[in-house]
């Protein structure tokens, strides 16, 4: 699997590159905060939408709260079969540390 910072996601998607954004986080934590474009698909309920990955969707930023949750669903998806996965260093918590820093925290 592929990893990224912040940083350098800020820096691919003002590059106009074609990334889509993967929140596995819980709908509390997505109420607080989350990325621009980016779809919400709850790691608890994995098994439902594990299979709408298709091979022509990504590549797919996977990002959680600091980045231990989406190295799982990485691997897991990876593990499936999927490919173009990459994890988003630190999760949405060092993308507010790091490149957005009004973002609400939590």
């Amino acid at each position: 699997m592929e990893h990224i910072t912040p940083a350098e996601l800020q820096r691919r998607l003002q590059g106009g590159e074609r990334l889509r954004l993967l929140d596995i986080r819980e709908r509390p934590e997505w109420q607080v905060c989350r990325l621009d474009g980016a779809e919400l698909r709850p790691m608890s309920e994995i098994h439902r939408w594990q299979d709408e990955l298709g091979p022509e969707g990504g590549p797919w930023v996977v990002y959680c709260h600091h980045g231990v949750r989406s190295v799982r669903v990485c691997a897991y998806l990876e593990s499936l079969g999927h490919q173009g996965l990459i994890n988003l260093r630190g999760g949405i918590a060092a993308w507010r540390d790091q490149v957005d820093p009004q973002m609400p925290g939590y």
